[in-house]
């Protein structure tokens, strides 16, 4: 049946249940994204990857993930969200089994690629019922907040998971954990969660899918390249690649009559400027990322699994910041000022790993919660705003461009920071073995072929050495966030708080199970 629900209908206990339901694929889809930490060293021994073999692996998840996310959101306002949702979950776990008895590298790769087309269906989805089955904007800001927790949280804990499941059965039960959740969602979702698509979407544009992945593939391909690789051509070529079909795509949107992202979501109010100050957050959280792991592993000596559990002492701080935000905007607090205070929150987490040591656990630790409890605040709100100002019907278009953001802001930010570090690590680390002088790893694999006192100094220069790259890039990401919270300031004044927010919706066609 088609109609306009009342905004002032609030969500009961079937919505609950329901969003219960569907943070399932979430944690699932972002604990892959850290599941092969642990796990790629069995997988190695037992498949005998080549070096190219072994990161891709590891990047083909993302890459195709990536590169479907703009497909699969608007495809899920056609055919429906719950029918994509269930599709996705239904290959997503046909994968999952694929990859867990691969039996060569060449089939998990390709099960992860897979994986990756699951994923891609099952996030935006996600998000776009959310939207659509809280339609009060209270209530619809606490479950985007939740949405948020468990994103960032599935991250964290996906390396914790592969290593406690290495250590007691093989590297395949990393991806075979996914079936019962999987299973449970098949099961459930018929029952809880109720159909929306848009009632006159127009026909698909084919001739946007491959354009769309022809501009995300290669930049995100080269970005995320650049911090290991340095500049090279290939990597520099890929990105101008990617710069000329993002732009050929762009005008297919503006010009052609169905398009895949529609223009009109960027006349929402707010819209526009939740989708680039969310890029620049994740900016600043991968950005930390890059440094914090190999500072925890390569710096203070702890091992994989250690440092892996280390990292989830500051998730308690991290859980709290979107329920938090989500509360002091609804009782009055101007929704700019929040995410203006959670910018600035992050940048003094940069700041306190300006003050990191090479023995300085706690207040890396504390720099990295802080950082991360800052990018959920901002998360939080402006996936919230931007979800709020697309209409109804476009859900799925407008939780894909932001996750698309998010993924360009990450591998900007590993890429950007990262080569600062870069420099300014083979700067300080002298006279070292010119492999030495590549990467903090490949210094401390040099150190163990020298003799004694030679080879402690150069594990002592290449740690101080990186911990000044960390401090130079840390700086730099604190300028940037900083010019994020007065952009915030500035761009989402006239952005009133939820209660305020323009209550009128399109009709959408829901069709209860």
């Amino acid at each position: 049946m088609t109609n306009s629900p009342s905004t002032n209908s609030r969500a009961g206990r079937r919505e609950w249940t329901a969003l219960a339901v569907l943070m399932l694929p979430l944690l699932l889809v972002s604990m892959d994204v850290s599941v092969l930490y642990f796990a790629i060293p069995s997988i190695s021994a037992d498949l005998e990857p080549t070096g190219t073999q072994q990161l891709w692996i590891f990047d083909i998840y993302a890459f195709v993930l990536a590169g479907l996310l703009m497909t699969m959101g608007s495809l899920g306002d056609r055919i429906g969200r719950r029918k994509l949702l269930m599709i996705g979950a239904t290959a997503f776990g046909a994968a999952s089994v694929c990859a867990a008895y691969a039996n060569s590298a060449e089939m998990l790769i390709a099960a992860r690629a897979l994986l990756g087309i699951g994923g891609a269906t099952l996030m935006p989805t996600t998000m776009a019922l959310v939207r659509n089955m809280f339609r009060d904007d209270k209530q619809r800001a606490t479950a985007i907040g939740i949405w948020s927790g468990v994103m960032t949280g599935g991250i964290a804990l996906g390396s914790v998971m592969s290593g406690i499941l290495v250590e007691h059965f093989w590297w395949g039960s990393v991806f075979l954990v996914n079936l019962p959740a999987m299973a449970l969602l098949l099961l459930l979702a018929p029952v809880l969660l109720p159909e929306f698509k848009d009632p006159k979407p127009g026909r698909f544009d084919f001739r946007s899918v491959p354009l769309s992945m022809a501009a995300v593939l290669p930049l995100v391909y080269g970005i995320k390249e650049i911090p290991s690789e340095g500049f090279e051509p290939l990597y520099v070529a890929s990105i101008v690649v990617g710069l000329v079909f993002a732009a050929v795509f762009v005008r297919r949107q503006r010009t052609v009559e169905s398009p895949m992202i529609s223009p009109a979501l960027f006349r929402g109010r707010g819209f526009g400027p939740a989708v680039t100050l969310n890029l620049i957050s994740a900016f600043a959280m991968m950005g930390s990322a890059y440094f914090t792991t190999q500072y925890l592993q390569a710096v203070l000596g702890k091992s994989a699994l250690e440092a892996a559990l280390w990292a989830l002492a500051p998730t308690v701080f991290i859980g709290l910041a979107a329920p938090i935000a989500t509360v002091l905007v609804q009782r009055g607090v101007h929704r700019g000022s929040v995410v203006t205070v959670g910018f600035l929150t992050s940048a003094c987490g940069y700041g306190l790993l300006t003050l990191t040591g090479t023995d300085s656990l706690w207040t890396a630790l504390a720099g990295a919660g802080v950082l991360a409890s800052g990018a959920v605040i901002v998360g939080s709100q402006l996936t919230d705003l931007a979800l709020g100002a697309a209409p109804a019907e476009k859900a799925g278009a407008a939780s894909s461009l932001l996750e698309t953001g998010q993924e360009f802001g990450g591998a900007l930010g590993m890429a950007v920071l990262g080569s600062i570090g870069t420099a300014v690590y083979r700067h300080e680390i002298g006279d070292a073995p010119a492999e030495a002088k590549e990467t903090l790893g490949r210094a401390l694999a040099v150190a163990q072929h020298l003799p004694g006192r030679a080879g402690d100094a150069l594990l002592a220069s290449a740690r101080e050495a990186f911990t000044s790259g960390m401090h130079i890039a840390s700086v730099a990401g604190g300028v940037v966030l900083l010019g994020a919270a007065v952009l915030a300031l500035r761009g989402l004044r006239g952005v009133a708080a939820p209660q305020q927010e323009d209550q009128r919706e399109p009709e959408l066609e829901e069709a209860t199970a």
